[in-house]
């Protein structure tokens, strides 16, 4: 098996929600619109697919539920600490919680913001050569 990832599907529990979350509060242009999907181009091979807790569940099986958060996180990496604090305080605007940037044991500078199903995302500014592959400008 070649080594790669195509898409990331996160369920969710208000497609609607997660579009004016996605669209209208971050800015992010949908690559297409279905009526239980919405689909984010996220990188050159790379998309992000919010499909409907039951179109998920008829496919794929059972959502678990339960307290806390997900067992995974996304992340944006960024060009700069400043950058990091920008994109947090877009996600604030647009209704997410947000733990604040800070340094970190690792050398970089990391916050994370909740979407509406609570789904995790890392903003990260990672000053190493070999892992900020991914660092672009915030806006």
């Amino acid at each position: 098996m070649h080594q790669h990832v195509s898409f990331i599907t996160l369920a969710t529990a208000d497609l609607d929600r997660a579009a004016a979350f996605y669209v209208d509060g971050l800015g992010w242009t949908p690559a297409f619109r279905g009526e239980d999907v919405l689909m984010f181009r996220v990188g050159p091979a790379l998309m992000l697919s919010l499909w409907t807790e039951t179109g998920f569940e008829s496919e794929v099986g059972p959502l678990r539920r339960g307290p806390g958060a997900a067992p995974l996180t996304l992340a944006h990496n960024v060009s700069s600490p400043a950058a990091v604090d920008a994109v947090l305080a877009d996600a604030q605007r647009a209704g997410a919680r947000v733990v604040p940037g800070e340094h970190r044991a690792w050398g970089g500078y990391s916050g994370y913001f909740a979407d509406p199903d609570d789904f995790r995302w890392e903003v990260a500014w990672n000053p190493d050569p070999e892992m900020a592959f991914a660092n672009v400008p915030a806006t």
